[in-house]
């Protein structure tokens, strides 16, 4: 079996996980969650990089071809290193995809004002990979980017529906605003973020395009394999879903549920 593997340091890229399988849902895929050592989000880039390359090795040793990426810290921090430096040593045949590109493609064809703002974690936002990307790609675009610390922790500890949240959802929220009151778009660069997506509205005004990643990467993911049959046809497709975890499988399976709406069965490695 030759499943898609899908990487992130804990539970938000199940976000991603189940658009691309409501997308692409004939193919078998591979989630690794790095939960014992998450967050990534304030972590240096070196430590970052050294996490990641250990999960893709990992994910290419348990037979996958094509790992992505869903975690935007290590995209930020990780990616181009790994693809540039390692993967011509490791196999030149394998691919290792993130989430940034792909959202910021979207961006252009999304905002009308070319006012755009970003949510992320401290990691994301000081590496400035999002301003970086939009200004190769679309330089008559305004991005403004806010990081929002707090909004991970929240989620992670099962409060992201409640009276709690709603602080700290709107504090990042009128941030972004009074950095740039002409937004007509918000990206969320965090794969977490879509579960806090209700409050977020609450704390936005209405003109205002709020933009999970996940359909964006599952639709840039079924381009990339339309555009690659050769790696499209070494994927297996049975429509199974198996789940790893660095942390207890029991706090991994209970949070990962909630992400997924459907029962998960993980099962524990170890990443050195």
């Amino acid at each position: 079996m030759t499943p898609i593997g899908i990487f992130d340091s804990g539970y938000g890229g199940l976000t991603i996980l189940k658009e691309i399988r409501n997308r692409l849902p004939q193919y078998d895929y591979l989630y690794l969650g790095d939960n014992a050592r998450a967050p990534y989000g304030a972590r240096s880039f070196d430590i970052v990089y050294d996490f990641t390359l250990q999960a893709v090795r990992h994910l290419f040793d348990a037979g996958c071809r094509l790992v992505i990426l869903a975690c935007n810290t290590a995209s930020a921090k990780a990616l181009r290193s790994i693809q540039q430096r390692d993967l011509p040593l490791i196999d030149p045949e394998r691919r290792v995809l993130g989430v940034i590109i792909p959202t910021v493609e979207a961006l252009d064809a999304i905002s009308a004002t070319k006012h755009v703002g970003v949510v992320a974690t401290p990691g994301t936002i000081m590496s400035h990979s999002y301003r970086i990307e939009t200004a190769k790609l679309f330089p008559q675009i305004s991005l403004s980017e806010v990081a929002a610390p707090m909004w991970v922790p929240i989620i992670e500890n099962g409060e992201a529906d409640g009276p709690g949240a709603d602080y700290f959802v709107k504090k990042y929220c009128d941030e972004v605003l009074a950095a740039d009151p002409l937004i007509d778009t918000l990206l969320l660069g965090c794969t977490h973020y879509p579960i806090l997506l209700p409050k977020i509205r609450r704390y936005m005004p209405e003109r205002v395009n709020i933009i999970p990643q996940g359909r964006l990467v599952a639709d840039s993911l079924a381009d990339y394999l339309d555009r690659h049959p050769e790696m499209a046809h070494s994927c297996s497709k049975s429509g199974t879903m198996r789940f790893l975890t660095t942390e207890a499988p029991d706090k991994f399976n209970r949070l990962a549920s909630l992400f997924l709406d459907s029962p998960v069965e993980a099962a524990r490695i170890t990443l050195q």
